[in-house]
């Protein structure tokens, strides 16, 4: 029995001096650090390093959420005490943190390597996975990521090599998380929706002006999130990681533009984020989602040091403050889901302020103006060797650009396949008529469509104004009914009214709308006119009015008949008609 025990003695001294070895050993040094904090790794060496951590440590699990348009694998690493790595077993604070949206900052692929490696294999920190399950993205644009080399930020200072900035299709996915285009997004929208992850950070670097901050930040405390969840944010977690990060050196401030780019003496503006940016789409769905900014012109290992402690702070806030965070994304998912959220106007976007301001201390450098003999444009000239604090005003009041009431559901006919199918991509809740109806809606009428001239993001925008109407409307089998009763309202409602620059109206989805696909000959129309002048004598004064407003169109005689033609009863009557209806009332409706 005696030797049993010394057996075992020595079998479990030999572990934990194996266990200590391997933490000490130096191969546990990421690419970053082994580069005198210099350099990052590329994509493969990125994922080698996870599957070494995932081969180490039960509590790390490496897999992958989708592929690129390369066919790259778009790596996820899970971190669970318990080892729970599958959606909906982990009953703890769920964080997920990504980086590399934009390849070109890969702060916080650096930055959380270390933090995880940390966690499991030098034990630091350990205790934060009592609480806490991490999903960790290194690299979301993997194809941008591999795009790599010297040249691909030139406001930056390091990495000495980085990715560049858009996808293999030179899509921007921060610009993508409403409508969706990259085969990357619909792959993280599916990830988050299975996960619902309770706190999300999105790791960047950013450009602007210089100043002493190395980390800026933003979290949705403006207008566009729940306000229980708002004033979580702003009465909890703001105070605590601002004077966590201000003790460890880092202090921080919210993301700012100046009113007058590059000028800080101009002052600071704040908004509101929409849903394409990804914190503003986490707050349309109820999570909090932090945007880490570092600082372009500060050194990379100084960029590096400020996310890591941004996140293990944050970190720490969730450890403790959990519990009640689920309590308040409960709350205000049942909100959403409620009949009294319909009953107040809901914003379908904001705008900041032009004269609403605060006065704030804004820690900048000295810095002068002059004019270029080149260009004869303001040059600027800052001088990070003598910092100032500035007394700035701040303005960061949010308005609605535009409101509605919501309505009990929306109906989108089956013809319209790729929107119902981008809704799909949103774990939206949504029902199919099984049979055709024929139902009273409301919806809109758009008159003066402007679209952009350069394209966005591979769309030409189009803004147009919409008059509210009420109509009779036949709907196909097939056509889908989305109630807004469900956590995702705010989500829903920024999708499919068109009034909201989240819209799918305004990304150019429904430009088919817009156009006319029937004509009239003018041998036929010139007869017609003289008739339809002859009986209406509002469409004659209407008819006057439209030629003293535009003289030049009605210059042609095709512009004149086919003005004609377009108030006839031969005319396209679904033409500048919004095809998604609203309804008001459910309760009738069998579907």
């Amino acid at each position: 029995m005696r030797l049993r025990k010394l057996q075992l003695l020595f079998y479990l001294f030999f572990i934990l001096t194996v266990s200590f070895i391997k933490a000490q050993d130096p191969n546990w040094e990421t690419y970053y650090e082994k580069s005198g904090f210099l350099e990052t790794p590329r994509y493969e060496q990125t994922v080698e390093f996870c599957q070494r951590l995932a081969d180490y440590s039960p509590v790390v699990h490496y897999t992958n959420f989708g592929v690129s348009p390369q066919g790259r694998l778009l790596p996820l690493l899970i971190v669970d005490k318990d080892g729970h790595f599958t959606p909906g077993k982990s009953s703890k604070t769920v964080l997920l943190i990504e980086s590399g949206i934009h390849p070109g900052e890969p702060d916080g692929k650096d930055a959380v390597l270390m933090l995880i490696r940390d966690i499991v294999v030098y034990k630091k920190y350990n205790d934060l996975l009592e609480n806490i399950t991490i999903l960790f993205i290194p690299v979301f644009n993997v194809d941008g990521h591999e795009r790599f080399g010297p040249y691909n930020r030139i406001n930056q200072n390091g990495p000495k090599e980085m990715g560049w900035r858009t996808t293999a299709q030179n899509l921007n996915l921060n610009r993508d998380f409403v409508k969706a285009d990259a085969p990357e997004m619909q792959a993280w929208l599916k990830l988050f929706n299975e996960w619902k992850p309770h706190f999300f950070i999105d790791c960047h670097s950013t450009d602007g002006a210089d100043y002493q901050y190395a980390i800026t930040y933003m979290i949705e405390t403006l207008g566009n999130m729940d306000n229980n969840l708002t004033h979580w944010l702003s009465d909890v977690y703001e105070p605590s990681v601002s004077k966590k990060m201000e003790e460890s050196g880092f202090p921080i401030f919210p993301y700012v533009t100046f009113r007058q780019w590059h000028d800080i003496r101009s002052g600071l503006r704040t908004g509101a984020a929409p849903g394409m940016l990804s914190q503003g789409y986490c707050a349309l769905l109820n999570r909090p989602g932090l945007l880490i900014e570092t600082h372009m012109l500060k050194d990379y290992k100084t960029r590096v040091e400020g996310t890591y402690n941004m996140i293990l702070f944050t970190m720490n806030i969730l450890s403790k403050e959990g519990d009640k965070l689920k309590d308040l994304i409960d709350k205000a998912d049942n909100y959403c889901a409620s009949a009294e959220f319909r009953k107040e106007p809901f914003p379908l976007g904001f705008r900041i302020s032009n004269t609403d301001s605060i006065m704030v201390d804004f820690k900048g450098v000295e810095y002068d103006i002059s004019t270029s003999d080149l260009t004869g444009g303001s040059w600027f000239h800052y001088y990070p060797e003598l910092p100032v604090t500035y007394s700035l005003p701040l303005f960061n009041k949010n308005i609605p650009s535009a409101t509605t009431m919501l309505p009990e559901a929306y109906i989108i006919p089956a013809e319209w396949t790729e929107i119902i199918g981008r809704i799909k991509y949103h774990g939206i809740t949504m029902y199919p008529v099984r049979e055709k109806i024929n139902i009273e809606i409301e919806t809109y009428v758009f008159e003066n469509p402007v679209w952009s001239i350069m394209p966005n993001e591979g769309h030409h925008t189009v803004n147009a104004e919409a008059t509210p109407v009420i109509m009779k409307r036949e709907f196909a089998a097939g056509s889908v009914i989305i109630p807004i009763d469900q956590p995702s309202a705010r989500l829903i409602a920024r999708m499919l009214e068109p009034k909201s620059n989240d819209s799918f109206l305004y990304w150019g989805f429904f430009n088919a709308i817009f156009e006319q696909k029937e004509y009239a000959e003018t041998y036929v129309m010139e007869p017609l006119a003289r008739k339809m002048l002859d009986n209406d004598e509002t469409l004659r004064q209407e008819f006057e009015d439209a030629k003293q407003k535009n003289p030049d169109f009605f210059k042609q005689q095709w512009n004149i008949l086919n003005w004609f033609y377009l108030r006839s009863d031969y005319r396209d009557h679904n033409k500048n008609v919004y095809p998604v209806g609203r309804i008001k009332d459910l309760s009738t409706l069998v579907y």
